[in-house]
C-alpha cells in the first residue's frame, strides 16, 4: 500500500480513501490533493513517487506540471484585469494588440479569443520550438494568422495557442508578462507555490511525468474494429491535416518535452504552470470568497467571469464541450461537482475548480499521464467531496 500522508477535516473521509483508491486500483504514481471549504482547506493530501527512475518521494512540497489546468490560472489573470477597468471583453481584441487585426480579425472580440471562438487553433507555418519559448514570434505568428473558421461561428479547443492569445492580451493590457503578472498579482497575496515559468531554483522539487500506454491503440486497428461512437475521432487522430492534430503542431518540432529546464522555464499560459494541488486549490477558493484576508475577485465578478459563452461539438475535441470567457463549464464527461462549477483540466489526468454554491475549491495534480475515458481518478476524488458535502 502507498502511505497517504496530509490531514483531511472531519466528514471529508470519503476523499482519502477515493485518493487512497487512486493507487491501489486506477494507476496513481504520485499525486496530491487539496480541498477548500468557505475558505479554509478541510483536505490535503499527498502521495507516492515523485521521480519513478530515482524512486524519490513526493513531498508535501512537490510542484507537478498540471498542462491545461494552467489556462484557469491564465483565465483568472484576465478577469482581474477586466474588474480593474483595464481589459474590456467585448471591444475587438485588436484595440489593445494592433497587429492582430491583420486577416479579417479586426472586429473580433476578446471574449471570443477566451472562449476558444476565434479559430486560430493552429498555423499555417509553425514557429520553432525555441522562438515559441521565446514568446514574441509565436505572438506575431497568431497575430498574422487566419482564422480557420469564421471567428464566433463555431468552438475549438486552443490547446497550445491559446496560452499565447490570452497571454498576449494580457501582457499588452498589464505591462507584464503573464507569469509576473500571476507572481505579483496572484501567487505573492495568497502565498502560492504555483509558477508560470519555473525559477531555476525550484527545479529539483518537481516531479517527472510518466506516460502511460493506451491499451490499445485505435488509430492502429482496422476502422471496423473501432467503436462507432469513437469512429470521428479516430479518423481525425488519423489525418494529420485535422484541426485535432494540428492544434498541437503549432511548433517545429510539434512534440514538446515538457520535463526539459528550457520548456519549464518558458512561460507557457496555457500548458506549462508548475505547483502544488494546495496552490491551485487555494487559488480557486480566493476566487469565490475570502482566504486568509485576500479576495482575487469581487462578489460579482465569477458570476460574468463563468457565464456560458460557447457549447456544442468542438471543432478539435469532436466531443460536446463548454466554455464560459477562459474557464471550463461542467459537462457529462466533466461534472466537477455541480452546475456552479468552473475550472479546468490538464493533459492525463489534472482538475481543478471552484464551486460558488457549495463554497468549495478543488485541486487535483498527479504525474502518471493517462488518457482517455478509462482515466478515473479525478472524477471519482470530485465524487467523494460530493458525498462529505451530502
Amino acid at each position: 500500500m502507498t502511505p497517504i500522508y496530509g490531514e483531511v477535516a472531519p466528514g471529508f473521509e470519503p476523499v482519502r480513501a477515493a485518493f487512497t483508491e487512486n493507487f491501489t486500483r486506477h494507476g496513481d504514481l504520485g499525486a496530491a490533493v487539496c480541498v477548500y471549504r468557505n475558505g479554509r482547506p478541510v483536505v490535503d493530501l499527498w502521495g507516492g513517487v515523485a521521480d519513478a527512475e530515482t524512486g524519490r518521494p513526493w513531498t508535501r512540497d512537490t510542484l507537478q506540471l498540471v498542462c491545461s489546468a494552467t489556462k484557469g490560472a491564465t483565465a483568472t489573470m484576465a478577469h482581474m484585469l477586466v474588474e480593474r477597468g483595464a481589459l474590456d471583453l467585448g471591444v475587438p481584441v485588436a484595440k489593445y494588440w494592433p497587429e492582430f487585426a491583420a486577416n479579417g480579425k479586426a472586429d473580433v472580440p476578446a471574449r471570443w479569443l477566451l472562449a476558444h471562438q476565434v479559430g486560430l487553433v493552429a498555423l499555417d507555418q509553425p514557429v520553432p520550438l525555441k522562438e515559441a519559448l521565446a514568446w514574441h514570434p509565436m505572438a506575431a505568428a497568431l497575430a498574422a494568422q487566419r482564422p480557420l473558421w469564421t471567428p464566433g461561428t463555431a468552438h475549438g479547443y486552443h490547446g497550445r495557442t491559446w496560452g499565447w492569445l490570452v497571454g498576449e492580451v494580457i501582457r499588452r493590457v498589464s505591462g507584464r508578462s503573464p507569469g509576473r503578472f500571476f507572481a505579483d498579482e496572484i501567487a505573492a497575496p495568497l502565498g502560492l507555490d504555483f509558477f508560470i515559468g519555473l525559477p531555476a531554483g525550484e527545479r529539483d522539487r518537481v516531479s517527472r511525468m510518466v506516460y502511460q500506454r493506451p491499451d490499445v491503440d485505435f488509430t492502429t486497428v482496422p476502422t471496423e474494429s473501432v467503436p462507432e461512437e469513437l469512429r470521428e475521432q479516430v479518423a481525425a487522430w488519423r489525418d494529420p491535416n485535422s484541426f485535432s492534430n494540428r492544434a498541437y503542431a503549432v511548433t517545429d518540432p510539434p512534440e514538446i518535452d515538457f520535463d526539459s529546464p528550457e520548456v519549464q522555464a518558458a512561460e507557457l499560459p496555457a500548458s506549462n504552470g508548475i505547483g502544488t494541488a494546495r496552490a491551485l486549490a487555494r487559488m480557486y477558493a480566493a476566487l469565490i470568497g475570502e482566504v486568509d484576508g485576500v479576495r482575487l475577485l469581487s462578489p460579482d465578478t465569477p458570476a460574468s467571469a463563468t457565464e456560458e459563452r460557447a457549447s456544442g461539438k468542438d471543432q478539435v475535441m469532436l466531443i460536446p464541450s463548454r466554455f464560459s470567457a477562459g474557464y471550463m463549464l461542467p459537462t457529462k464527461s466533466n461534472p466537477m461537482i455541480g452546475p456552479s462549477s468552473f475550472g479546468h483540466t490538464g493533459r492525463g489526468g489534472s482538475l481543478a475548480f471552484a464551486d460558488p454554491e457549495h463554497g468549495v475549491a478543488f485541486a487535483y495534480a498527479m504525474n502518471r499521464v493517462i488518457g482517455g475515458g478509462d482515466d478515473v481518478r479525478a472524477a471519482s476524488l470530485a465524487e467523494a467531496v460530493r458525498r462529505s458535502l451530502a
